[in-house]
């Protein structure tokens, strides 16, 4: 298995594409979607300092059926989207990747974090070579080897700070509240999380072949 962190560029006609743009402040966590009678049907959290003004712009796209809210604050709403044309949810569904969650678009831009084999990573670049999605992918790493680099323990609490945000620019979560999300003294989350991105750092390091940068679509 492999692990691969993408950036892909979401074309202008796609709605998606053209909100994020025009409000290029706002960002877009996907929490989950997924298809429904020919719909992609998403769980969005948006954060923008005019979320009426954003949800009011999305309604206006012809491929967005509806916008429901469910929570909403000061700055951040969350509401469920039903739109045509899940350009991305398509994509991967073609290579028979499942999408992992949350995901983030700002400004026309997604990131994606993925885990897949060799295989099926490389139909994706065949698949996103044919499309109009402009794309880069980061890097490509073999998730094994961190089985073989860190503990059980320590391969937990990373993956918990990751799905938490905890290493998302900006940051979506304090080590406070990744200790609290695993029931521990942030003390102890602070040297399990410094002990593991040691033997992460040093480990590619001395391999630094174990660390794939790949490719650029070409504009």
């Amino acid at each position: 298995m492999v692990r691969a962190s993408l950036t892909l560029t979401v074309p202008e006609r796609v709605w998606i594409g053209t909100v994020s743009r025009e409000f290029p402040e706002a960002r877009f966590r996907v929490r989950s979607v997924r298809s429904a009678d020919e719909l992609g049907v998403g769980l969005v959290e948006i954060s923008a300092d005019d979320i009426e003004t954003v949800v009011s712009e999305m309604e206006t796209h012809d491929p967005v059926h509806s916008v429901t809210p469910l929570q909403s604050g000061q700055g951040r709403a969350l509401v469920q989207i039903e739109a045509d044309e899940p350009v991305l949810l398509r994509l991967l569904e073609r290579t028979g990747i499942p999408i992992e969650t949350p995901f983030d678009i700002v400004g026309g831009e997604v990131e994606w974090t993925l885990t897949t084999t060799r295989h099926r990573l490389s139909e994706l670049g065949s698949e996103l070579d044919r499309s109009e999605l402009q794309y880069v992918v980061n890097h490509v790493w073999d998730s094994a080897q961190f089985e073989r680099v860190l503990t059980e323990r320590q391969q937990e609490v990373v993956q918990a700070a990751i799905d938490a945000g905890y290493y998302d620019s900006p940051r979506d979560c304090t080590q406070e509240d990744l200790a609290e999300r695993l029931n521990m003294a942030k003390s102890t989350c602070s040297d399990i999380l410094h002990r593991a991105e040691e033997h992460i750092v040093k480990h590619f390091q001395r391999d630094p072949s174990s660390d794939y940068t790949a490719r650029k679509k070409p504009a």
